[in-house]
């Protein structure tokens, strides 16, 4: 399927091509993880592709300036709300604020998890995904295969499985993520930029101007751990089992003893509708006890989740994870290489927690593993209100 090269002289072809990216095939395996969801639902749901990586961001977005930051942030917000004139679309993007609606996120795909809030990133014009596309930019960092990189390729994930699953309530299509604000952005107040859909949370949390939360930060990614779509090698999340694996490999024998958790993990624990999952005792090796190069692995790990947001704000986090090196722990289960089912590890400090697993594909039907992930910030998840 290439289809590319066609697809990007103009805002008009993108539409005819993203049909071309997601026909649907005759066959093929279904899905694992489950259709469901509810016929409003269902009628509003797209098959077709929204090309983010391609999508034009408009002239209008010059007129919220180019310094970087929170007033750049909210005159994109504005922007996009302003251009929204119908009414349904409307409620679909903006939400009251309430901790118990931040909390509907999932890895589900969008037909298997109902009650996420949000209008359909297909159901805006493409002028308005290039606002929306703006807008998560400057919210997010700009490392390849990180922040809004990874976003996109988690977008043509869902397109990839659109070509090999026959499980179409499951919703597979980068048309079905979801973006709203809950509250409303401004200078005063909470609110929270949600973006969410399979195998994906993003949930910044502001109030009064100001950072207050970035987690939950859900990835996972199926096919893994590279796939070819939408005119790009596709491989998001090898960088942060790769950091993983070199923190684990570079642990003594002793060292590796004491940093292996009891029992089997086969997902990890605190992922959607489980924000009580983090235990509280630590279980693993003391941080204390890795060596300087160690400890730089276990930084540059970190980084593949904090430096998903933007790079002022993920300083901060940073600074404030090592300084609570003293008191971290990191465990695993199964291999070092972190390439087989059930293979696990996890950061467990005063604030951060972070936790990667392989589990069997669900979505694709082939043979392999693919990871869930998450980053819990024990203090500032859902901005500190939960």
């Amino acid at each position: 399927m290439n289809y590319t090269s066609k697809c990007f002289a103009s805002i008009a072809a993108l539409s005819t091509c993203a049909t071309m990216a997601i026909s649907q095939p005759a066959g093929g395996p279904p899905s694992g993880d489950g259709g469901g969801g509810d016929s409003e639902l269902q009628a509003r749901m797209g098959d077709t592709s929204t090309l983010m990586d391609f999508v034009p961001i408009p002239e209008a977005v010059d007129d919220c300036g180019t310094d970087a930051g929170y007033d750049r942030l909210i005159c994109l917000t504005d922007l996009l709300l302003a251009s929204i004139e119908d009414d349904e679309l409307l409620e679909y993007v903006q939400y009251d604020y309430s901790v118990e609606q931040a909390q509907n996120w999932s890895n589900l795909p969008a037909g298997a998890f109902p009650d996420r809030p949000g209008a359909l990133l297909g159901e805006f014009t493409i002028e308005q995904r290039g606002i929306v596309k703006a807008i998560m930019m400057e919210a997010t960092g700009d490392a390849d295969h990180e922040g809004f990189d990874e976003m996109v390729e988690t977008l043509n994930a869902d397109d990839y499985i659109s070509t090999v699953s026959t499980d179409y309530v499951a919703g597979y299509s980068s048309f079905n993520t979801k973006f709203a604000f809950l509250g409303t952005p401004a200078d005063t107040g909470t609110w929270q930029l949600y973006y969410g859909g399979h195998h994906f949370a993003f949930t910044n949390t502001y109030s009064d101007g100001v950072l207050v939360g970035a987690t939950p930060s859900f990835r996972g990614i199926e096919p893994f751990p590279s796939f070819e779509m939408n005119g790009r090698t596709n491989v998001p999340l090898t960088q942060e089992r790769d950091a993983f694996a070199a923190l684990l490999q570079s642990l003594s024998e002793e060292q590796a003893d004491a940093a292996t958790l009891d029992g089997t993990y086969r997902d990890i624990l605190a992922g959607p509708q489980a924000d009580d999952a983090i235990p509280d005792e630590q279980e693993g090796l003391a941080v204390s006890e890795l060596d300087e190069g160690q400890q730089a692995l276990l930084t540059a790990a970190i980084a593949t989740y904090v430096e998903d947001i933007s790079a002022a704000e993920a300083q901060a986090y940073m600074t404030q994870y090592i300084s609570e090196y003293p008191d971290t722990v990191i465990g695993f289960t199964g291999s070092t290489d972190i390439t087989e089912e059930d293979d696990y590890v996890r950061v467990h400090g005063p604030s951060l927690w972070l936790e990667f697993s392989l589990q069997s594909n669900k979505s694709t039907g082939e043979d392999g593993n693919h990871p869930h992930s998450v980053w819990r910030d024990i203090n500032d998840d859902y901005g500190g209100n939960l």
